[in-house]
């Protein structure tokens, strides 16, 4: 209703446009999924990177792939294997017999939308490759350092049902991803929706029916305008109330970082762009608060064996923390 009232003194028509057109070319072959599309495009805003959790089959794989082709940008993926090695990633640098100079052959990590699946199979050392180019947008190889092209974006993928030849994210890397984004199966409507959809397409490939929409250069614009977005600072201490409330918790062994409280800013401003709106609201804050917040921090062992999930905590502080007026 707040944007009824309020007259916005950003103007959001051409970013709701291009959002618009996104849904739009996603929703031709997504059904369904409507949160993680709304937090898949809040990270984008917010530029962040997203680790996507859920059984095979769900289309976490496909929706990064469409997410890159919506856009007029490079796109590249990663099969991460026990086997996958940092220069696999990274690149290496290669002797060219003509020069007699070593050159440097980039990875795939030099793209603009990187999906990375299965992240949780490769060994620690490759997993620390991913720390300085998630979180500093570069890498240094042979003492060199690489700049990353904007935007960039690492969208992971990760299944939580088969631990078999897996391995536990270090934290480090956990507190580098924007969102934990956790997919569930579709209802039965949307699976009647999803084989039908299947039966009309043919042979054709469901990635040929989505054009890009959106330019490198338009999403430069739509976040800077997500960083104009007004938060008052009454807004900004229960942000820092809930982080707060992480360290405190008897249920907690960790709590979350200041990291944490950054992009839970950085998320509710873009959310709120989303809306249509150019001011962050508590819902804005709460919505975003539990994607951050569930893989920033470690249950007790004690109530890890009772049951409890990251998730039920964290609503139970978002209850507590009380909303400003």
């Amino acid at each position: 209703m707040a944007e009824n009232i309020f007259e916005n003194r950003l103007d959001l028509s051409g970013l709701l446009q291009n959002v618009k057109q996104v849904r739009e070319e996603i929703g031709k072959v997504i059904v369904g999924q409507e949160a993680m599309i709304d937090l898949l495009l809040t990270a984008l805003l917010a530029d962040g990177h997203v680790l996507i959790e859920g059984v095979p089959g769900v289309a976490k794989t496909l929706t990064a792939k469409l997410l890159a082709r919506v856009i007029s940008v490079d796109f590249s993926r990663i099969q991460f294997t026990p086997d996958l090695m940092p220069s696999d990633v990274l690149g290496t640098s290669v002797f060219n017999m003509k020069s007699s100079e070593f050159e440097f052959k980039a990875g795939p990590i030099f793209s603009n939308i990187v999906l990375i699946d299965e992240i949780n199979r490769a060994p620690a050392k490759t997993q620390a490759a991913l720390f300085e180019v998630m979180e500093e947008r570069q890498v240094t190889v042979d003492g060199h350092t690489y700049k990353m092209k904007s935007p960039y974006l690492v969208v992971a993928t990760q299944n939580p049902i088969e631990h078999e030849g897996t391995y536990r994210l270090p934290e480090a890397q956990l507190d580098r991803f924007l969102f934990k984004i956790l997919v569930g199966y579709p209802n039965l409507d949307q699976e009647v929706n999803i084989i039908s959809r299947q039966h009309n397409r043919k042979s054709q490939l469901a990635t040929e029916e989505v054009r890009p929409v959106l330019s490198a250069e338009n999403l430069h614009v739509f976040r800077q305008l997500a960083q104009s977005v007004h938060l008052e600072e009454n807004l900004m201490k229960y942000i820092a109330q809930l982080i707060h409330e992480t360290r405190n918790n008897p249920m907690l062994f960790l709590g979350a970082s200041p990291r944490a409280s950054v992009a839970i800013l950085n998320s509710s401003k873009a959310y709120a762009v989303l809306q249509a709106r150019d001011f962050v609201t508590p819902e804005d804050i709460k919505t975003v608060a539990l994607p951050v917040l569930r893989h920033r921090i470690m249950l007790n062992p004690d109530k890890e064996m009772e049951g409890i999930s990251a998730d039920e905590v964290v609503r139970q502080i978002v209850d507590k923390v009380e909303v400003p007026r």
